[in-house]
């Protein structure tokens, strides 16, 4: 898991590996990582990118996926 911008700040970590059961989907990361980091309040908001791309949370996940987190964006 990588952790960009403001999660990375609240964190205090840019990433940390996690034993993610095969078969789970983006939102069932999502679900564990705000057990593991409580911290992280609106993971629904969340931008999650797999191997690079944005993804939506019912996208399934391979081993070896690199799964990255970035906080809502705002401009104006």
């Amino acid at each position: 898991m990588l952790y960009f911008a403001s999660f990375r700040e609240l964190l205090g970590v840019g990433n940390e590996d996690l034993q993610i059961p095969s078969g789970s989907t983006v939102g069932a990361v999502l679900e564990r990582i705000k057990k593991v980091h409580s911290e992280l309040t609106e993971t629904e908001k969340m931008l999650v990118a797999v191997n690079g791309s944005f993804v939506e949370s019912g996208l399934l996940l391979n081993d070896g996926d690199v799964v990255a987190f970035f906080p809502p964006v705002s401009g104006g």
